[in-house]
């Protein structure tokens, strides 16, 4: 087992004075991480992730219930990309829901489990608490070919 330290520093000085931050998250117990570099054809959607209950034999799913730190890294100086957080609103069945997100050249987008994690709805605008699955991360990067960093840590 390891630690994850995870850092994130801002550095800004504003009229002269500090207006930085840096708040760092440490997590114990990592076991496992899926650690990859996608390249993202132009005008293709790319899964760049899927979580399940079940990954026993296949390699390319990550456990859902230990799944503890996910972070997805546009590494295109120039081009954003659309994030797509594919949701499952029923525990265990393929998405059905999603929510996307534009991730700009250089940005990262951050999050922990994936578990009971996130929520879409398009009832009212008012906050969800009851939470769902994430079922998988998909990126849109419209015309253009880019590469996207993917790390999930895991329990």
């Amino acid at each position: 087992m390891a630690t994850l330290t995870a850092t994130i520093t801002e550095a800004l000085t504003l009229n002269g004075k500090d207006r930085g931050s840096t708040n760092t998250l440490t997590l114990t117990g990592i076991n496992d991480v899926y650690h990859r570099i996608v390249t993202c054809p132009a005008n293709n959607d790319t899964t760049i992730a899927s979580f399940r209950s079940a990954v026993s034999g296949v390699r390319s799913f990550v456990d859902i219930e230990n799944a503890a730190y996910i972070r997805v890294t546009n590494l295109d100086g120039t081009n954003s990309v659309n994030l797509s957080l594919q949701v499952s609103l029923a525990e265990g069945s393929t998405a059905d829901a999603s929510a996307s997100i534009l991730l700009e050249a250089g940005k990262s987008f951050i999050m922990g489990t994936p578990h009971d994690g996130i929520s879409v709805s398009d009832a009212n605008a008012t906050i969800v608490t009851s939470l769902n699955d994430l079922e998988s991360l998909l990126v849109d990067p419209s015309a253009n070919s880019v590469q996207v960093e993917v790390f999930i840590a895991t329990t």
